[in-house]
C-alpha cells in the first residue's frame, strides 16, 4: 500500500437479510384485493361498481392536451347547464368539483350532454320503500335494475383528429424550405463555382491560340 490511505475493509456483515423487501405475498395479496372488490360491489349494490360519474376533461400542457380523460368532478357551470342542483348531484352518483373552471364552450357543452345522458338512464331507488317520492323510478324499472360499471356505460371516447393536410389554392409550387436550402448551398459553393468557371474559360482561351 502506498500513501496514507484507509486500508480496504469491506463491510459484508450488516445483516442485510433483515432489510431486504420481498414480494412473496403477491399472489395472496392479489386474491385479497379481488375478494374485497367483490365484497364492496355487494355492499354498495345496486349502485355502480366503480363509483361516481366523472367528466371528460383535457389533460394539461400542450404535450398532452389532445387527450381526453376522466376528471375529478363536474364544474358548477356544467351542472347548471344540465339543470342539476349541486347538492343533489352528489346524492345521485355525480362527482362535483367546485374549483374547476370551464375554459371552452365545447368542453362545457360536451359534459352537459354527458350529464343529460346519465340523467336519462338513471334509476333512482326510494330511500324508504313505503315512502316513494315523485322523482323515484317505478317498480318495473327497479325490478329490472342491475349493477353496472359507469365507465362501460358512459365511456370517454377520444375525438377523431380533424386536422388533415389540405392543398391551399393559389400558392407557388416552390417551398420556403427548398428556397432556403438552395440559397445556403449557393453561398457555400460560390467560390468553387467561380474558380471552376475561371479555369474552364482559361482552358478555352488556351485551346483557341
Amino acid at each position: 500500500m502506498k500513501h496514507n490511505n484507509v486500508l480496504p475493509n469491506q463491510h459484508f456483515r450488516k445483516g442485510w437479510q433483515l432489510r431486504v423487501k420481498t414480494w412473496f405475498d403477491q399472489p395472496g395479496a392479489k386474491k385479497t384485493r379481488r375478494v374485497n372488490r367483490v365484497k364492496k360491489a355487494a355492499l354498495i349494490a345496486p349502485r355502480p361498481v366503480d363509483g361516481l360519474l366523472r367528466p371528460a376533461v383535457r389533460a394539461p400542457t400542450v404535450r398532452y392536451n389532445n387527450k381526453l380523460r376522466a376528471g375529478r368532478g363536474f364544474s358548477l357551470d356544467e351542472l347548471k347547464a344540465a339543470g342539476i342542483n349541486r347538492k343533489e348531484a352528489r346524492s345521485i352518483g355525480i362527482s362535483v368539483d367546485h374549483r374547476r373552471k370551464n375554459r371552452s364552450v365545447e368542453g362545457l357543452q360536451a359534459n352537459a350532454d354527458r350529464l343529460a345522458e346519465y340523467k336519462s338512464k338513471l334509476i333512482l331507488f326510494p330511500r324508504k320503500l313505503n315512502r316513494v317520492k315523485k322523482a323515484d323510478s317505478d317498480k318495473a324499472t327497479l325490478a329490472a335494475a342491475t349493477q353496472v360499471t359507469v365507465s362501460a356505460v358512459f365511456p370517454i371516447a377520444q375525438s377523431a383528429n380533424t386536422d388533415i393536410k389540405r392543398k391551399i389554392e393559389g400558392t407557388p409550387a416552390a417551398t420556403a424550405y427548398h428556397a432556403l436550402r438552395m440559397a445556403r448551398s449557393d453561398k457555400k459553393l460560390k467560390g468553387k463555382r467561380e474558380a471552376r468557371a475561371k479555369a474552364a474559360a482559361e482552358e478555352e482561351k488556351a485551346k483557341s491560340k
